[in-house]
């Protein structure tokens, strides 16, 4: 099996595989940080080596807080991948993206509090910029797939991603929407920040499947209402990410690619053994030229 692939699609609620995927074989992958949620599903789509994941795993056993996304993200870098494009189901806080709608979030506000966000620590520091979390380009090509399809897709937003599992109380979702945030999720902004450490680009498309609570007349927030608009927008989902990724791959290399050049603070001979072998795969031969 060739296990290497250029673009890494995470696939959340009723995305579980993409269409016109020519498939290769399924590969386990045991990381520094545990194994992935599932095995990577390897293929090519027109020629373009892609690794597909299910982030919550075969039958969606994983919650958004135990989601093992430092090991998928660090699997998927292993792989080769460069760009990684986001699949998950998000609810709406404007009244003008209604269940159906897919929106291609720019910015994001992590109010998560119970999981690990960062590749770093336990013997090594490293800071990574992150004011521009998504790939504009990924956007951007995102979008004109999307128009070429006939589908609905906002560019650009604020997502805010909580712990969950629960869902918003009311003044929860409200605060959100006073702080014009535009959708709400559980699992982007950990994936975004994983992606910006490991040096690959990012993008995400958010497909609405309700109101959130904050909607007079959309009434309580139920996984039955979840479960049967993802299933309808799921076909479209796919479609999309089929048709942008040959567009993706032509991007070439992520802008991040390096992005650990100069980033780590700790000296590289106080770094131990062991944080240097768990890194590895993120900087390739950079390391030992990082110190400040």
């Amino acid at each position: 099996m060739n296990a290497t692939a250029r673009i890494g699609v995470l696939g959340g609620s009723g995305v579980y595989g993409l269409d016109g995927m020519d498939s290769v074989g399924e590969l386990a992958i045991d990381t520094p940080y545990g194994p992935t949620s599932d095995a990577v599903q390897l293929g090519e789509l027109t020629g373009v080596p892609i690794a597909f994941l299910a982030r919550h795993g075969a039958g969606h056993r994983f919650l958004p807080s135990e989601v093992p996304y430092r090991a998928n993200l660090h699997a998927l870098r292993s792989l080769g991948v460069r760009r990684v494009l986001s699949v998950s189901a998000a609810g709406s806080l404007r009244e003008d993206l209604p269940p159906g709608t897919f929106v291609l979030p720019d910015q994001f506000i992590d109010r998560t509090t119970r999981r690990e966000s960062t590749f770093f620590g336990d013997g090594i520091v490293a800071h990574v910029p992150m004011s521009e979390p998504v790939d504009a380009a990924m956007i951007d090509v995102l979008q004109r797939a999307a128009h070429s399809l006939g589908l609905q897709a906002r560019s650009g937003g604020t997502y805010v991603c909580i712990e969950g599992p629960q869902f918003s109380t009311r003044a929860e979702s409200e605060l959100y929407r006073s702080w014009g945030c535009d959708v709400i999720g559980m699992t982007n902004a950990t994936e975004a920040k994983l992606c910006r450490e490991a040096g690959m680009s990012y993008c995400s498309v958010a497909m609405i499947t309700d109101f959130d609570c904050w909607h007079s007349q959309h009434g309580q927030v139920t996984i039955e209402r979840i479960i049967a608009t993802a299933r309808a927008n799921a076909a479209n989902a796919r479609r999309l990410v089929s048709a942008a990724i040959p567009h993706l791959d032509r991007l070439g290399p992520s802008p991040w690619n390096d992005v650990l050049k100069g980033a780590v603070m700790t000296a590289p001979d106080q770094v131990p053994p062991q944080a240097r072998a768990r890194t590895a795969v993120l900087f390739g031969d950079q390391l030992a030229d990082s110190q400040p």
